[in-house]
């Protein structure tokens, strides 16, 4: 059985060169750009009262759990600053994102057993995962690389619980760190996939629907 290191390397790797190539500066074509994203964005399956469903949505690897609240302050301490024109707000979140995620130094904070996204829709996928956390994410990018992860979505949302919801703070900071935060300051729902297995759906030889190893090592 063939390591699952390659998946971590293709969707954590590309990202954190998008970041900091973006964050440089440099220069790439559109198509480069849009392909990056593939690697960000994959489908999430669930199945439950909303029937089968597939929707795409975010994710993003996370700090371990023991650099969350230290991480969380210094995002919240960005976010505050930002005002409407301020040109180098997403300029200096880049930066920050490189120190604390996408940085060499900083690889070794990083979770590799879940993933964190934002449900923004509210629908099936809600509707489903209240009911049936069994999910599968299938990541794509043309013409031939692409992975399946299956695993069981958490759900986390302080207008369920009535209580503070660090994965839900979190990920919504992570997200508007970069981007221009909702001057409502709404918190969306926050997803926690969290990953048991891995296979490489990839048109190549080893790939086709084969299991990989995981956890792996290296991590």
């Amino acid at each position: 059985m063939k390591s699952s290191q390659k998946f971590f390397d293709w969707a954590f790797g590309t990202r954190a060169k998008n970041v900091i190539a973006l964050e440089k500066g440099e220069r790439t074509t559109p198509e480069k750009i849009f392909l990056s994203f593939c690697s960000h964005e994959p489908a999430f399956v669930s199945y439950g009262p909303a029937g089968l469903n597939a929707s795409v949505k975010g994710v993003g690897f996370l700090p371990k759990d023991e650099y969350l609240e230290e991480i969380l302050a210094e995002y919240k301490k960005h976010i505050s600053t930002f005002a409407l024109g301020d040109k180098t707000y997403s300029q200096r979140g880049l930066q920050l994102l490189i120190k604390y995620m996408y940085g060499e130094d900083a690889h070794d904070k990083i979770d590799f057993t879940k993933l964190g996204s934002l449900e923004m829709a509210k629908r099936q996928s809600w509707t489903n995962y209240q009911v049936n956390p069994e999910a599968a994410l299938i990541f794509h990018q043309p013409p031939a690389i692409s992975y399946k992860l299956k695993g069981k979505v958490e759900i986390y949302d302080e207008e369920i619980s009535g209580k503070r919801e660090i994965y839900q703070q979190f990920i919504n900071a992570q997200h508007d760190v970069y981007h221009n935060p909702d001057p409502s300051g709404i918190l969306y729902p926050a997803y926690i996939f969290r990953i048991e297995e891995i296979y490489d759906n990839s048109a190549t030889k080893d790939g086709f629907g084969q299991r990989l190893e995981y956890p792996v090592s290296e991590q």
